[in-house]
Order: structure tokens, then C-alpha cells, then sequence
């Protein structure tokens, strides 16, 4: 599909032998370069109002098209935050993964607090939408299917350390859902109060998971009362 676009002429008409107005010329933004046009103006309304509250005259006024425009690429409202939702969530996933390159479990922590503060630095529109439960039970996922995702790639690196200390390496998904859990939520609350620093959010984070799992005890056993 090609889509308009007026661009000006700056010609003046005195420079022309006709002397006429010259009509501005026009030039055409391709299919690919609308569709990613779409994309990145829902990205930013969508972050700042939710889904409910955009709708698809409000996209379509902003990138200057008519609303068909927006329905023959994505369907409609629903199948562009779908697509929004998707790049985001692998945009967040690679950033993470990419990141655990070191080969001490302490310094891969840091390195996956810092990708996730990151992200939230870098891509802070995308951290909005994700953070927000979805609206659309055919979208591509949710944040908690992404922290899961991110959790499996950390599950292999605790399973190997738990069986070198002789813990049960089958608890290793428990402990790699509250981890990421842990560095999700506390990256949710840095989103708004971006206090104290990235590296100071990222250190505390890896100082209360490090020294929990340093002193972690084989079979754990609950104090109080209730032991069901």
C-alpha cells in the first residue's frame, strides 16, 4: 500500500517563467514506512492513555491518514497494541538474555538488573504498556508470560549452582520466578520514582538476592505456628 504525504515546495513563483504557483509537490511514504509510522505513534499513545481510552481516530489524526488506513494494516485498534505488545516484550527478552554473558551467578544478576533497568530507562513508553494488564485476551502475551520467559533462561544457570552446592535443582524454577519477580516489580516502582540510581537500584537488588541465596539453607523450615 502507498500512503500520501504532501511535502512544501519552496520554489519561488517569480523564478518560474510562468510566473504561476507551482502545486506542492508530493511524495509517498511506502507501505513498510507507514505501517512502522503507525506502530511507533500507538506505542506513545497507548503508554500514555491505555487502551481503553485510544482509539483509532486519534491514532489516524496524528500520523495525518484517514482511519481505514489504520484498519488495513492492523485490523483495527486491537491488532496494532497486539503487535505493539509482541515488539516490546521480545525487544525487553533480548535485552535481558543478551545480557547474561558473565560466568559468575552473582555478576549474571547484576547483568539482569541492569538489562531490565535499562529497558525501563531506554524504552519507558514499552514498560507502560506492558506493566498494564491486557485488555485482549488474543494478545501475544502478558508481563507475567515475559517474566516467565525471562525466568526459564535463569532457571538452567540456578539449577547448575544449586546441584554443585547439593540442593534440589528441580526447586530451580521456584527460585528463578521470585528473582525475576523480585527485579520486575521493584523495576515497576523505579518507573515512576527513579530514585535512588540505576546502579544503586541494581546493586540492592543483587545485595538482598546474593546474600539470600549464599545463605540459603538446604531444606528450609517455617518458625511459626503454621507449618500447612
Amino acid at each position: 500500500m502507498m500512503d500520501d504525504v504532501a511535502t512544501d515546495s519552496n520554489t519561488p513563483s517569480s523564478d518560474r517563467p510562468d510566473k504561476q504557483p507551482r502545486r506542492a509537490r508530493r511524495t509517498r511514504m511506502t507501505g513498510a514506512e507507514r505501517r512502522q509510522q503507525l506502530l511507533e505513534i500507538g506505542r506513545v499513545v497507548f503508554a500514555a492513555k491505555g487502551f481503553e481510552a485510544t482509539s483509532v481516530e486519534e491514532i489516524a489524526a496524528k500520523a495525518g491518514v484517514s482511519k481505514p488506513v489504520v484498519y488495513e494494516h492492523f485490523g483495527g485498534k486491537e491488532g496494532l497494541y497486539a503487535v505493539v505488545v509482541d515488539r516490546e516484550m521480545r525487544q525487553l527478552l533480548d535485552m535481558v538474555t543478551g545480557s547474561l554473558t558473565a560466568g559468575h551467578p552473582r555478576e549474571l544478576l547484576e547483568q539482569a538488573a541492569f538489562a531490565l533497568l535499562d529497558y525501563i530507562e531506554e524504552y519507558t513508553d514499552g514498560f507502560r504498556i506492558l506493566v498494564r494488564d491486557s485488555p485482549i485476551p488474543q494478545s501475544t502475551g502478558s508481563f507475567a508470560s515475559l517474566i516467565s520467559d525471562i525466568a526459564t533462561q535463569v532457571e538452567d544457570i540456578l539449577g547448575r549452582e544449586f546441584k554443585s552446592r547439593g540442593f534440589d535443582p528441580k526447586l530451580a524454577p521456584l527460585y528463578a520466578q521470585a528473582l525475576v519477580g523480585m527485579v520486575a516489580l521493584t523495576g515497576q516502582w523505579w518507573l515512576d520514582a527513579r530514585k535512588p540510581k540505576k546502579a544503586e537500584v541494581a546493586a540492592h537488588l543483587v545485595n538482598l538476592a546474593w546474600h539470600g541465596l549464599d545463605g540459603l539453607e538446604p531444606k528450609p523450615r517455617l518458625i511459626g505456628h503454621r507449618k500447612n
